[in-house]
């Protein structure tokens, strides 16, 4: 099991690195849209001595775990049913655990190349402060689960598109709007209510809400909702984000088009 997960998770990332759109969407487009917004609003003051860019890379690191697991899955995966490769493998002796697990942990690898991406530009160009300390912690936790509640919803999404066309036309703008109703591109609290309560159904503004307490100081917490960063909130709302996916994933995952089935 281990070896066969080890050479999906191998398959994956070669099969990731030779498309380019791939590539561009979940690693290059976040570093791009941090120097993009980093350039215009980088030295903005949001107060209590907190700079845009270091909000917005906290905002940035929690767009890239849904890049990197959900998008990526949502598209891939329909893409697959369609062209037969699931049905392939359905039929061969590689384990269905090995396969799911070999995108997971493909995604983890994407994500940490993602997250060094943001780092190293963030730090050099705009004077990102890294975390240190118990912000580590707190940085892989909050990554690693708000990765596997992602994956599992990215690989439920994926029941609902025929093919990687459609699976992009339907989740790119689920992404975009969770991205903006999150607090992603501007402060939460300056959301409209309505689009407020909207997004704190979701992962991501809780992925975001968390990774602003990694990277900003403590004091910045009283511009959030209920002035706290929620890390308590956060691990209670991607649980039940798992527990939603993977019930959603056993329910729903088909090997063939349903056409097929």
């Amino acid at each position: 099991m281990i070896r066969a997960t080890w050479a999906r998770t191998v398959y994956e990332l070669r099969i990731f690195s030779r498309d380019r759109r791939s590539v561009f969407f979940t690693i290059v487009l976040p570093i791009m849209l941090l120097v993009i917004f980093g350039s215009i609003f980088g030295q903005t003051k949001l107060g209590h001595g907190v700079r845009f860019s270091q909000y917005f890379v906290a905002g940035m690191l929690a767009s890239a775990i849904l890049y990197s697991s959900f998008q990526q899955l949502a598209i891939m995966i329909p893409e697959e049913r369609s062209n037969g490769t699931l049905k392939r493998i359905k039929g061969s002796p590689l384990p269905p655990a090995a396969y799911f697990a070999g995108k997971f942990f493909a995604t983890v690898l994407v994500y940490v190349v993602q997250a060094a991406g943001l780092f190293i530009i963030g730090a050099s160009a705009y004077h990102v402060q890294l975390p240190h300390g118990m912000g580590w912690i707190n940085f892989v936790w909050i990554s690693l689960l708000g990765l596997l509640a992602s994956a599992l919803l990215g690989i439920a999404f994926s029941s609902l598109a025929r093919d990687g066309r459609a699976a992009s036309a339907l989740a790119s703008p689920v992404l975009l709007f969770l991205q903006f109703s999150s607090g992603v591109y501007m402060v939460f609290t300056t959301l409209p209510h309505w689009m407020q309560h909207v997004g704190a159904l979701f992962p991501l503004k809780w992925l975001a809400q968390s990774m602003r307490g990694v990277f900003l100081p403590a004091v910045f917490a009283q511009n959030e909702v209920g002035h706290s960063f929620g890390y308590g909130e956060t691990a209670l709302v991607l649980t039940a984000w798992v527990l939603v996916g993977g019930l959603w994933c056993w329910r729903r995952f088909a090997w063939v088009p349903l056409d097929q089935a």
